[in-house]
């Protein structure tokens, strides 16, 4: 479910999609777009993430007021941590494009106590000198962002491919905060910051970005211990919405699924409920098309429904059942069954449970559902 949350005045718009109580990635825009950038990933990105995208200041719905003239990327990336402060994310992974990757590595640089994992995107270290930016940001004051907007397909997107919702993002921003954020990117070099960087970093370079060329990645790769560099052909400088199956794909590589503290819990609650033995068989036959699955069953159900202590292990067991036996799900029921057993149900509680089941599921459900817990609670080898 994706839920957008506008924010204080004085805070930066975001869209946060994914479960609350899964590990926060924020997501970074490019200068002159918006949260929709991201739309294409963000949705397969929040399976296993609380994903949260935000905008600079003076576009989509970010107050422009939030930057002035001289502004930096350090002032952006305050804006940021306040960003997850208020989300109650002590620690974050953070993914960025351009002007969003370069807030991702000053983060990195200067709040690596805030930072799990980074992936910068069509991004640099530096932005080819102050001079250009600043003549932009000139012209920006002096004559809005209509010239620049007409322009943007050709810096954005390969020969024949734009979208449409980003050109209009960059027409409708505000034109002191647009300037202002080129003011940030005069400003930033942080070259002599990257060696010190010691999140997990990946690099994602467009081979035919001519904004920033792949040689800039590889500057950040070559200088960040044990980063790794992806280069996706088709892609110029706005990967996320020319190539979003490639980006998502390194993405969902890079920050994995589920290594944070739902994906463990999920995992030692499942163990605790369904067994050893089945955990283990079914890990066993995990397959590349069913490991999404898996990880979203054990994320989902079991990192966070089963260990919502709201119910009890007994009390969920009984709803479980009845669930199971309404459906037919018989061997479901079997699993599930056994169980109860270890959630502290005895036989006659069991019992009893199904009997309740029959009354509003109807007599062949329940029959089948006895015969079931017959063989799966009197077969000592079944027990």
């Amino acid at each position: 479910m994706t839920a957008t949350t506008p924010g204080a005045p004085s805070a930066l718009h975001h869209i946060s999609e994914g479960p609350a109580t899964a590990p926060v990635l924020l997501l970074g825009p490019s200068l002159g777009t918006s949260t929709a950038l991201w739309d294409a990933v963000a949705p397969e990105l929040s399976a296993t993430h609380r994903v949260v995208r935000w905008n600079l200041p003076g576009h989509g719905r970010s107050p422009a007021h939030l930057i002035g003239p001289g502004a930096t990327v350090a002032d952006l990336a305050r804006l940021v941590l306040d960003l997850a402060d208020a989300l109650g994310a002590d620690r974050f992974s953070y993914a960025g494009v351009s002007l969003g990757g370069a807030v991702g590595l000053h983060l990195a640089a200067h709040h690596p106590e805030r930072v799990d994992r980074l992936a910068v995107l069509c991004s640099s270290a530096h932005f080819g000198g102050a001079d250009p930016w600043l003549a932009r940001a000139a012209e920006v004051r002096r004559e809005g962002l209509g010239r620049l907007a007409d322009t943007a397909a050709a810096r954005w997107f390969t020969p024949g491919f734009t979208v449409p919702g980003l050109i209009e993002d960059h027409r409708t921003a505000d034109p002191a905060a647009y300037a202002a954020c080129c003011d940030a990117l005069a400003a930033f070099d942080l070259r002599e910051r990257l060696a010190g960087i010691t999140a997990p970093t990946l690099l994602v370079a467009g081979r035919e970005d001519p904004a920033t060329p792949p040689a800039h990645l590889r500057e950040i790769a070559d200088a960040v211990p044990g980063a790794a560099l992806t280069e996706l052909p088709g892609a110029s400088h706005l990967a996320p919405a020319e190539q979003p199956g490639a980006v998502t794909a390194a993405l969902r590589a890079h920050f994995g699924s589920p290594s944070g503290a739902l994906g463990r819990h999920g995992t030692a609650t499942r163990r605790a409920v369904l067994g050893d033995a089945h955990v283990d068989r079914v890990q066993a036959r995990q397959t590349p098309l069913t490991a999404r699955f898996q990880e979203f069953i054990t994320r989902y159900a079991w990192g966070e429904i089963w260990t919502d202590p709201t119910l009890s292990r007994r009390e969920r067991s009984l709803i479980t059942l009845t669930a199971l036996v309404a459906h037919g799900h018989q061997e479901e029921l079997a699993l599930h069954l056994r169980a109860a057993r270890r959630n502290g149900l005895d036989d006659a509680e069991i019992a009893a449970a199904l009997l309740q089941a029959g009354v509003y599921c109807g007599v062949p459900a329940a029959n089948a559902a006895f015969a079931v817990a017959q063989r799966v609670l009197e077969d000592p080898d079944e027990a």
